[in-house]
């Protein structure tokens, strides 16, 4: 059963501006998992900051005590990105009734694209 459904545009070259005009927002926004892979293009940030708000449109919203590093993507070059949940995401999913929870991450044209679905047994 599905309890939550979010999806997210970003137009890279704006992300990759405001990366840049403010150094410490990576950090702020990027935790380990999403920085394993050293290859990542300003295309695969907006990506995976698109996946992070479409994460949060899934969960209903806004989380008290969230941390931008309680959603994290990872996943090795050729292979489907995989969301993890940490902190108040985790909890929220788990309020929820999310089980599981599924991401695909597009990028075309200057946009990048998240779409993430979460499901739960009844």
């Amino acid at each position: 059963m599905v309890v939550g459904i979010g999806v997210d545009l970003v137009d890279v070259e704006r992300f990759e501006r405001a990366l840049t005009r403010t150094p410490k927002l990576r950090d702020r926004l990027f935790g380990s998992s999403d920085l394993s892979r050293e290859d990542l293009s300003a295309q695969s940030f907006a990506a995976r900051f698109a996946a992070k708000e479409a994460t949060l449109k899934a969960l209903g919203g806004h989380l008290q005590g969230f941390s931008w590093h309680d959603i994290q993507v990872t996943g090795e070059a050729g292979q489907p990105p995989t969301l993890v949940l940490a902190g108040a995401a985790l909890a929220r999913a788990r309020e929820r009734g999310a089980s599981s929870w599924h991401l695909s991450l597009s990028h075309d044209k200057g946009m990048a694209l998240a779409f993430v679905v979460m499901e739960g047994v009844q």
